[in-house]
Order: C-alpha cells, then structure tokens, then sequence
C-alpha cells in the first residue's frame, strides 16, 4: 500500500514543480509597471447652469488622468489619449507583480506538504 501513496506524492510534487516554474517565468516575463490607476473621466463643472449638471452624456472631457499614492497622499498626473494605453498596461503589470508572490508562496506550502508526506512515506535508507 506504500507504494501508490508515495508514487501519487511523487506526481503531486512534480505538479507543483513544474507550476512553481511557470510561475517563475512570469516573473520573468513581466514589462514595466507602476502603482496607480490610468482613468478616462467626464466631468461635471460648477456652473449651474451648465447642460452637464442635468445630462451625464454632455458632461466636460474626456479626460485621462494617471492616480498613485506617495508618500501617504493621491498624485494625479495629466494624460493624453495617446499614453493612457501606456499607463493602462503598466498599472495590470503591477497588478500581476502584487499577485505572484502570494501565488508562489501558496504553492511553495503546497510543495513543502507534499515533500514531507514524500519523507513520510519513505523508508529510512541503511547504511
């Protein structure tokens, strides 16, 4: 009955290996990233009396603005349309960077479990 056990603990560990690689090449893989959120906004101004106090559709913009915390406090930073995409795609690479380490850590337990029921399983060699 020994055998199975440790053979499927064998199989569970290689699974994980190789997903603890794959991991490994996202990190790799990532591009340029930053902190923040790249927004497209529409804005309602503060006359009264304008149309964009009662219609959402004529409301001022758009305008693309990038938003970050430093040192405690929200920085907002002027954007064109033209390098909002740039902004967009750096602030997912972060996202993905805030991920991969609780992913990888989660794993690295999960490869722990597996190699200790692995030692568990397997007879003491003698010398």
């Amino acid at each position: 009955m020994n055998k199975p056990q440790r053979s499927q603990h064998a199989e569970d560990l290689e699974r994980c290996e190789r997903r603890c690689l794959a991991l490994k090449r996202e990190f790799q893989h990532l591009e340029c990233f930053c902190k923040g959120t790249a927004l497209r906004r529409a804005v309602k101004r503060g006359k009264a009396y304008c149309a964009c106090h009662d219609d959402p559709a004529k409301r001022h913009g758009p305008y693309f603005e990038w938003t970050y915390k430093a040192k405690g406090k929200t920085v907002e930073a002027k954007l064109t349309p033209e390098t909002m995409p740039v902004y967009r795609a750096a602030s997912k690479e972060h996202q993905k960077l805030k991920l991969l380490p609780d992913r990888m850590e989660r794993l690295s337990q999960t490869v722990l479990r597996h190699q200790a029921k692995l030692a568990q399983s397997t007879p003491p060699s003698r010398s």
